[in-house]
């Protein structure tokens, strides 16, 4: 793809909140290839076949199965998708690694974990970061499962604050090798990992410096017991300890004290995968929930045909419609970047680590979005299963526990909540996004006159892309009025980051939705779309009001007097619809779709 051809259609990380977005520019899970379409066909009778039917052993601390799965992963080439050709992978494109991450972790949390874990954060460090010779090294044996990959970050006093960790790494007097020292926890695939990306700090350095270290028992490394967690049973996570381990100095990751930025980069790619991770379990719970729901007989009827069942089904194959739009839609944006920074002449290193954290903030965004989606799908798939969804002998209860450790994981959603506004105000600072300009633009408008014109809303969409405006308007309104209240001081204002990042990700996930849809009614007729198109609309209903509940919160947290009257016109004013949509008759088309089908069809 040429330069100017990527620049044309690209926006840059956040800027979806200042530009128009055309519906033909965004890329769409309707726009897999044919290699996509066969890896996806691949990796679900991968999954099917091997992981699926045996649910219950990874509910039994099966740990040595979830090491024999990721093996056949491997011999498959699942493990070394983004991986380059020369270390052995099969260098396709993000999108690609997003679409196997995605259908390979619907099953069970045990693997997802365990494949998340050893290709992202087990892997990715040194094909990023590492130089030649430690690629030629490690990379081949962890793109084929001969090896498996750990990350040592976390550790008992530092979680959250990744850089203020106490495990340290002094030099030997010879110069050849550091000694490390230090206690990790919550080491995802320590129990089989045979190479650990740790984290430690040289003497009094400001930033922690990374290293490949071998597991040795005879080198000072020890492992705790298994971990007792309330999902992702045979996810081997345990603590690993460091007691003088001798690592050569030629292991030492980029340079020293740059490991809080492998870290932070690190999980820019593993937020956007985790979205990935959670899409799939949410295919397989509605699919779960329908068939019961469908054969459920009460008072004479199948409980699929009540309205309480189906709104439940229309919300659950919503939200997963709409994760899906989002997810993909970024993915594509990544691996554009990544292309333009290629043909700019940039190495694959740096082209996949700059294209990545452009996006860093459409990452945080879509990490709390489905992580809290895949949440509250299995919550509603006991629901529908009623008391049977509390056994252990459906899939229900399972998928529930499995799920919660996603809001955990890649930083909480509370963190990455705060990120997203963050990055984005420094985005602006930097003047990477133009966010000052439309701000006064809506602060100009607030002291105008409205518009009592009757619009033209006709054509398909038209009113929700003027809506999805209108919301923008009010995040600029609210977060621009705030910046401008606290300056840099606002990170210290955490509800108030909370309520406005809020708004941001409904307006990203709502745009996503619509313009896939729209896209795929210009292609295959607004007949063959009545269903997404009702999906889109209910989901723009609950992004509606949701903003309209997190605004004021916002509004009235910080604004006062006749600033507050006028900021809660303006909001009114942006969250107004022309002609509300009928939200239990999308619940029942969308439903009714999902009953016939006996599952998620989109």
């Amino acid at each position: 793809m040429s330069t100017e051809a990527i620049e044309k259609d690209l926006t840059r990380g956040g800027e979806f909140l200042v530009k128009e977005t055309l519906a033909e520019n965004v890329f769409t899970p309707e726009d897999f290839s044919e290699e996509q379409q066969m890896m996806k066909e691949s990796v679900k009778e991968f999954v099917d076949r091997e992981i699926w039917p045996n649910k219950e052993r990874f509910e039994k601390k099966d740990y040595a199965f979830t090491e024999e799965i990721m093996r056949k992963a491997g011999e498959l080439g699942f493990l070394g998708i983004s991986v380059p050709e020369e270390y052995d992978g099969m260098g396709m494109g993000f999108v690609s690694t997003m679409l196997t991450c995605d259908y390979i972790s619907g099953a069970t949390g045990s693997v997802a974990t365990a494949f998340g874990a050893h290709t992202g954060i087990g892997t990715m460090p040194i094909t990023l970061y590492g130089t030649e010779e430690q690629k030629k090294k490690y990379v081949p044996k962890l793109a084929t499962g001969e090896w498996f990959g750990a990350y040592c970050l976390t550790e008992p006093g530092a979680g959250s604050d990744a850089n203020s960790g106490k495990t340290k790494a002094v030099l030997s007097d010879d110069g050849k090798y550091y000694s490390i020292s230090g206690q990790k926890m919550w080491i995802s695939n320590a129990g089989f990992a045979k190479l650990f990306i740790v984290f430690a700090r040289i003497e009094d350095d400001k930033n922690i410096t990374g290293f490949i270290v071998e597991n040795d028992p005879e080198n000072g490394i020890t492992l705790g017991e298994e971990e007792h967690k309330l999902g992702i049973h045979s996810s081997s996570t345990r603590q690993v300890f460091f007691s003088d381990t001798k690592v050569p100095v030629e292991n030492m990751l980029s340079e020293r004290g740059g490991g809080f930025k492998i870290a932070m980069n690190a999980l820019n790619v593993g937020r956007i995968k985790l979205a990935a991770a959670c899409l799939d379990a949410q295919r397989r719970v509605i699919g779960e929930a329908t068939k019961y729901a469908n054969e459920r007989i009460q008072f004479k009827t199948p409980i699929v045909k009540f309205g309480a069942i189906k709104a439940k089904l229309a919300e659950m194959a919503t939200a997963c419609y709409v994760g899906e739009s989002a997810s993909y839609r970024a993915a594509k944006d990544i691996e554009d970047r990544i292309a333009l920074r290629q043909a700019e002449g940039a190495s694959h290193q740096e082209a996949e680590l700059k294209g990545v954290e452009e996006y860093a903030i459409e990452c945080s965004i879509l990490k709390v979005a489905v992580s809290e989606d895949v949440q509250n799908c299995t919550d509603e798939g006991i629901q529908i299963f009623g008391g049977m969804g509390f056994s252990a002998d459906t899939p229900m209860e399972s998928a529930w526990r499995d799920a919660r450790i996603s809001r955990i994981y890649e930083g909480t959603n509370e963190i990455n909540r705060m990120l997203a506004v963050g990055m984005l105000v420094k985005k602006a600072m930097k003047g990477h996004v133009d966010l000052l300009g439309p701000a006064m633009k809506v602060a100009d408008e607030l002291m105008g006159i409205p518009s009592f014109d009757t619009p033209d809303y006709s054509e398909l969409f038209a009113e929700e892309k003027e809506i999805i405006k209108k919301l923008k308007k009010a995040f600029l309104m609210v977060a621009g009025s705030a910046v401008q209240k606290f300056g840099p001081s606002l990170e210290e204002h955490q509800q108030l980051l909370m309520a406005a990042a809020d708004i941001l990700i409904e307006i990203y996930m709502a745009e996503s939705a619509i313009l896939r849809t729209e896209k795929n009614a210009k292609r295959f007729g607004e007949e063959a779309q009545e269903v997404q198109i009702a999906m889109a609309k209910l989901n723009l209903f609950h992004a509606i009001e949701n903003i309209n509940t997190k605004g004021k919160e916002g509004i009235v947290s910080f604004a006062e007097g006749d600033e507050q009257r006028m900021m809660l016109m303006g909001l009114k004013r942006f969250t107004k619809y022309v002609n509300i949509p009928n939200v239990v008759a999308l619940r029942n088309t969308i439903a009714e779709k999902v009953s016939a089908e006996n599952g998620y069809c989109f």
